[in-house]
């Protein structure tokens, strides 16, 4: 069995794992999308995270896969020769019960993006083609990462994901000691570092699960609706979208901690992964109007510029011309 780096040991990070927690706990919450550059430890959290529900598998989708290698295919010709559909499973059904990984989000086609979000959100894949049908269980957590200075996601694809972070921190230099040191320790000998993190990544396991456990038990009261209606329309956020991801997501956060209801503090803790990548820009500050230009000193009221005032100027001795003054 491969081991991965247990999500327990990352050092630092506490917003991404918190969100990829709450994803874990209620998966309708529609995934994560994580935004930064490369070398933030982005897939290793990922793949931590799959060793939290239940050892549910860690797929990666390739990127360039086809539609086809994603939801899969029907055999048209045994269904026409043997009068039963054969189905070949694609990537949505490998991820059945773990976690779908998928690197640089923001440059596949939009139409994969649309599939891998309905699924995501449905927990069901079915592919339809000439007349033939199936449907398959596809309940999965969606992490999806992307370095914006690629390019972004349209702001409809950037909606449907449940919760967003980004990871622009720079570490302080004690903390990328010890990130390095542990990196090393793992690479160096895989299984004596797992083992090592075991009892923690164990504790963090039965957490999730109690977690999910409890969570049909929380209610998604009225006080707390209210209160996160409000602050979505002071927000100026389009849809509904938010309050729901952002209700759901506290009730998700009330049963980690082993609440029996939402408080307050659930609310604060997911204000900004439900809001972040919803949230209007502000408009453009607007700049003052442009000065008319200064008349110079001395200028008349008519508005000139640059002209000066008339003034008298002394005569000097005058020319002499032929014929001029006539003599009497």
């Amino acid at each position: 069995m491969m081991n991965h780096y247990p999500l327990a040991a990352v050092v630092g990070a506490d917003a991404l794992k918190l969100a990829l927690c709450l994803a874990a706990i209620d998966p309708k919450l529609g995934g994560v999308l994580i935004e930064g550059p490369r070398g933030m430890a982005k897939s290793t959290l990922a793949r931590g995270l799959a060793d939290l529900l239940d050892g549910g598998a860690f797929v990666t989708l390739p990127l360039g896969a086809s539609e086809e290698r994603l939801i899969g295919t029907l055999d048209l010709d045994a269904a026409l020769g043997q009068g039963q559909v054969r189905f070949s499973p694609g990537v949505l059904a490998a991820a059945d019960g773990g976690v779908l990984y998928v690197d640089e989000v923001n440059l596949l086609p939009d139409h994969l993006v649309d599939v891998l979000l309905d699924v995501a959100a449905s927990g069901v894949n079915r592919i339809e083609r000439d007349g033939l049908s199936h449907q398959h269980p596809a309940r999965f957590v969606l992490v999806g990462t992307m370095n914006p200075e690629e390019g972004e996601l349209r702001p409809q694809l950037l909606d449907r994901f449940g919760l967003n972070l980004a990871l622009d921190q720079v570490p302080a230099p004690a903390e990328r000691g010890e990130i390095v040191r542990r990196r090393l320790a793992f690479d160096s000998d895989p299984a004596a570092f797992t083992q090592q993190w075991a009892a923690a990544q164990a504790a963090l396991r039965a957490r999730c699960q109690a977690a999910r456990e409890q969570l049909p038990g929380i209610a998604l009261d009225e006080a707390a609706l209210a209160q996160i209606n409000q602050r979505c329309h002071a927000a100026g956020v389009d849809g509904l979208r938010a309050d729901l991801v952002w209700l759901r997501a506290a009730r998700a956060h009330a049963a980690w901690r082993g609440a029996g209801g939402i408080e307050q503090v659930d609310i604060d803790a997911v204000a900004e992964f439900a809001l972040r990548h919803r949230r209007k820009p502000a408009p453009p500050a607007q700049q003052p109007p442009a000065s008319p230009p200064q008349e110079a000193p001395g200028a008349g009221g008519g508005g000139d510029w640059g002209s000066l005032p008339a003034q008298a100027q002394p005569m000097g001795a005058r020319r002499a011309v032929p014929g001029w003054p006539k003599k009497p």
